[in-house]
């Protein structure tokens, strides 16, 4: 496996020397004067040298148990997180650069975008593959946080999340020092349950950042929506700050019970709330403005407000309505119309998306799809 490590490390600085000679050549006389390839090279190597570095000092926890043996090579789902590692440094690679015309513009969303996606297929290739390992668990964390951390400051240098959203990116490696002197204090420590909500949160803060890189969708709303999606994601951070420190204990009663009616009050009465407030705001809002649509472009902008509306108050895959609504939204909404109304629609629509339809929805398979582990027997 050594020698398997090795020509992966080799080969990442080969493919990114390869994808800088592309950017290069395909950018050639498009105005990118203040973009240095050479400085991406640089910054995404450095990174890509973290990201194999994890891999080394960790390989061997390429077993599925302390106590197993180790398998023989990487396979195919810890080869597919390495890519996802690699991706992300492509990524970091446009960080403390301006933003550039053409397809360099697009290079950052396209590079993060895949990363997002393989973060959900390599834990289902594991599975099926029977060749999950501790290995593939720690990469996992590891580079989820990595991403988090590059593929927002790309964000915040181009105007689409707001600069407190680093609070996410920095979230998880304060929480890790927390633990590491608590530790060190020999303070008690208790370990996290698995929690799906924790997986839901954290996958929809890549897949959101992924979304908002990408140059059609507008700065103005994507910076709200970075806000209602940061909100949620550090009330978690707290909460599993309190479990390992020993403040709270979600096992045991009264945190048990209080955690279960606050589960059973979201599904019946805040996520049906949610849609509510959506629809009314949507129909008002829309109302008011007076939009009336000018061209084919305003129509299909209208269209889908209208199917995503319909998906909403149905509760047919809400969360799928939700998503698109805030993609309209950023893609077409005119920004003289995000006042207070747009705003408020922005923040239900994306709560939707992160909590689900609940109580009244016709068909839910969407929060099914959201919370399984794919792959899993």
């Amino acid at each position: 496996m050594k020698l398997e490590l090795t020509m992966t490390g080799i080969g990442g600085l080969l493919a990114l020397s390869a994808l800088t000679f592309a950017l290069q050549q395909i950018n050639t006389g498009s105005g990118l004067a203040d973009f240095s390839f050479w400085q991406w090279l640089l910054q995404a190597s450095l990174l890509w040298s973290c990201v194999w570095y994890q891999v080394w000092s960790h390989r061997l926890l390429n077993r599925p148990a302390p106590d197993q043996p180790a398998f023989a090579t990487l396979g195919a789902a810890n080869r597919m997180t390495i890519m996802r590692g690699w991706l992300i440094a492509a990524t970091g690679g446009f960080l403390f650069m301006p933003q550039g015309p053409g397809l360099a513009a697009w290079a950052p969303a396209i590079l993060y975008s895949i990363a997002a996606i393989l973060d959900r297929l390599d834990g289902f290739v594991a599975r099926r593959s029977r060749q999950a390992s501790l290995l593939g668990g720690h990469l996992d964390g590891v580079f989820d946080a990595l991403g988090l951390l590059v593929a927002p400051l790309v964000a915040v240098a181009y105007g689409k999340v707001h600069w407190l959203y680093l609070l996410v990116s920095v979230a998880y490696y304060c929480f890790q020092l927390g633990v590491q002197w608590r530790s060190w204090r020999h303070k008690p420590l208790r370990p996290l349950l698995p929690s799906k909500l924790r997986r839901t949160l954290a996958g929809f803060q890549m897949g959101m950042v992924a979304v908002v890189l990408w140059p059609p969708f507008q700065p103005e709303v994507t910076v709200i929506a970075s806000i209602a999606f940061m909100l949620p994601m550090l009330g978690g951070f707290l909460v599993d700050w309190l479990v390992v420190s020993a403040r709270l204990d979600l096992t045991r009663q009264p945190a048990s019970g209080m955690l279960l009616r606050l589960g059973e009050m979201s599904q019946r009465f805040l996520q049906p709330l949610l849609r509510a407030i959506t629809v009314a705001v949507l129909l008002l809002g829309g109302w008011r403005s007076g939009f009336s649509p000018a061209d084919t472009t305003d129509w299909i902008f209208l269209g889908g407000l209208a199917a995503a509306m319909a998906l909403i108050v149905l509760g047919l895959a809400t969360r799928i309505g939700a998503l698109a609504l805030v993609m309209l939204l950023a893609w077409h909404l005119p920004v003289s119309l995000l006042g207070f109304w747009g705003c408020t629609l922005i923040c239900c629509a994306t709560l939707i998306l992160l909590l689900g339809g609940g109580r009244f929805s016709l068909w839910q398979w969407d929060d099914v799809w959201v919370e399984r582990q794919d792959g899993a027997t």
